[in-house]
């Protein structure tokens, strides 16, 4: 049966499907001894489908995983900067798994990982919106800041959806927790968010994407998600 040539690399748990459409148009995919181009569909059963020369691995079991991010480590399988990076984490898993979205350097919290390609690719796509839930603590906290935190902003040219903000303590010297919904996954939402609404983060903990909950995963640690788990991520 043939299909999209991003999506036949993408269901061998090489990459997801967006990185494999820049995989096509850098010219490191050849089909049949031809270089492919970005749509084109092939048959994986009948045709010869390379990637930088070499086979595509075998199709197999899926893989989804839940790791406890901490702060410190980057969300790439490998860094130009010698920096540590989440794949050393997850290495006893037995699959070779990437990231679905990110979590900044300095974040923490819930960090899914995957060798399914289309499962990646729905849950990062704009048009799903699955909510991202986050504890954050911030310094100079106000009333009027809280406020303008739950109210859309314009980040890189593009207006946010209307986030969730609750305050969930605070002291006398602004310092505060809250809890912070959003139903996107731009750069550094969260951090940009709370330096618009005159706040500077200090910790930022992803504790939930849509009903998924991190709960009391050990810093650090990772465990496979359950059939219902993939099942509720994958409607």
């Amino acid at each position: 049966m043939t299909e999209r040539i991003q999506k036949i690399i993408a269901s061998r748990g090489v990459t997801s499907r967006r990185k494999a459409e820049e995989m096509i148009t850098a010219g490191r995919v050849t089909c049949n001894g031809r270089v492919c181009l970005l749509g084109e569909s092939a048959d994986p059963d009948i045709d010869t489908i390379l990637l930088d020369g070499k086979p595509l691995p075998s199709g197999g079991e899926y893989t989804y995983i839940m790791l406890h991010k901490p702060r410190g480590f980057v969300t790439t399988l490998s860094d130009e900067k010698g920096r540590r990076n989440v794949a050393e984490l997850v290495k006893d898993c037995g699959q070779r798994v990437y990231p679905v979205g990110r979590l900044d350097m300095d974040s923490e919290g819930l960090l899914l990982l995957t060798n399914d390609g289309d499962f990646a690719n729905r849950l990062m796509h704009p048009k799903h919106l699955v909510d991202k839930t986050y504890l954050v603590t911030v310094e100079g906290y106000s009333e009027a800041g809280l406020k303008r935190l739950g109210q859309p902003i314009t980040l890189d040219g593009y207006t946010i959806a209307k986030p969730s903000v609750r305050l969930i303590n605070a002291d006398e010297k602004g310092r505060a927790r809250l809890e912070v919904v959003i139903h996107e996954g731009r750069n550094r939402q969260v951090r940009r968010m709370c330096a618009a609404a005159g706040m500077q983060v200090i910790r930022l903990v992803r504790i939930a994407e849509g009903e998924l909950q991190l709960g009391n995963l050990p810093l650090g640690k990772w465990r496979e998600l359950t059939d219902r788990e993939v099942r509720m991520l994958k409607r």
